[in-house]
């Protein structure tokens, strides 16, 4: 974990959906950090609270509790413009995030006008080309295409390419390989590895898979049902998972090297139902397996 002041956090958030008996918390006093040059993954299945915890950061829901932190102070409705240009986002989908009726410059030029109008034509046309040769894509043939023209691959990189014309600190990316072939998801991910690298952005890399995000991430989060269950540096707690959800998970990674049914969880008799039904719980008592890796404890 970093020691340097993370560029944007949240402080102990929670948020819920709906009233009285069919209330659902999203989020269960949810704390997380994004430093400068790193990536944090954020692992969990459906319905574990990430997509929440991303909206959260991108100010499209406002916490019942908690606070969002901004270069450390609470984010102020009067620098909105300000943040927004800060923390980008990168979508899931490639397919319906860019508008089939402009061209891939039109795009790239729209958040270079509005976040840099003292760009002249030709400075804008430069850091188009500039933009897209960051993403690995031909300036000449791509910019003039329209998003039909692409494949899946090359729109995500446009995506990604968008993110970057504001000259962002931090990149959160939404599940951004898991509508991608499986042949294009490696491309993304060392474009992500990349741009960290190169440009010392915040990276928050939601995902349900747990093989990418150690891929890509130096620090990992596992959500289950609202909250964050273990957490610490991602060699560890993969490399040593303590909490029985991190192990359900990890039981269901594909290895070719390990039989199957070696290792994993049996559900015998529900044992698997079992761990998620405890899972669920609110899980308050935290442990210490080492300075760089936590796990709540599972009531018994």
């Amino acid at each position: 974990m970093s020691a340097e002041p993370a560029i944007l956090a949240l402080e102990a958030v929670s948020k819920g959906f709906g009233r009285g008996d069919t209330r659902v918390t999203a989020a269960r006093s949810l704390s997380l950090a994004l430093h400068r040059g790193r990536t944090l993954a954020l692992v969990g299945e459906s319905g574990s609270g990430k997509t929440t915890a991303a909206r959260l950061l991108m100010r499209e829901y406002a916490p019942d509790e908690g606070r969002l932190l901004f270069r450390g102070a609470p984010v102020e409705a009067g620098g909105l413009k300000a943040y927004r240009r800060a923390v980008q986002m990168v979508f899931q989908d490639p397919f319906s995030s860019l508008n089939p009726v402009h061209t891939v410059r039109y795009h790239l030029e729209r958040p270079l006008r509005l976040h840099q109008p003292a760009l002249g034509g030709k400075e804008r046309q430069a850091a188009i080309a500039e933009l897209l040769t960051r993403v690995r894509l031909d300036p000449v043939a791509i910019a003039p295409k329209y998003p039909h023209e692409l494949s899946g691959g090359q729109r995500q990189r446009i995506s990604i390419a968008r993110a970057l014309a504001v000259n962002p600190e931090v990149i959160i990316a939404d599940e951004p390989t898991s509508m991608l072939d499986v042949s294009v998801r490696l491309g993304i991910l060392n474009l992500l590895n990349d741009m960290k690298a190169e440009l010392g952005l915040a990276l928050l890399y939601i995902t349900h898979d747990i093989a990418t995000a150690r891929y890509v991430a130096e620090d990992i989060m596992v959500m289950y049902s609202g909250q964050v269950v273990e957490w610490g540096a991602t060699e560890s707690v993969l490399g040593s998972p303590k909490h029985a959800y991190t192990r359900l998970l990890l039981s269901a990674v594909p290895d070719p090297d390990r039989p199957f049914g070696d290792g994993r969880i049996a559900d015998e008799p529900g044992q698997i139902d079992s761990i998620r039904q405890r899972a669920a719980l609110p899980q308050t008592e935290i442990r210490t397996v080492s300075p760089t890796h936590f796990v709540r404890l599972m009531p018994d």
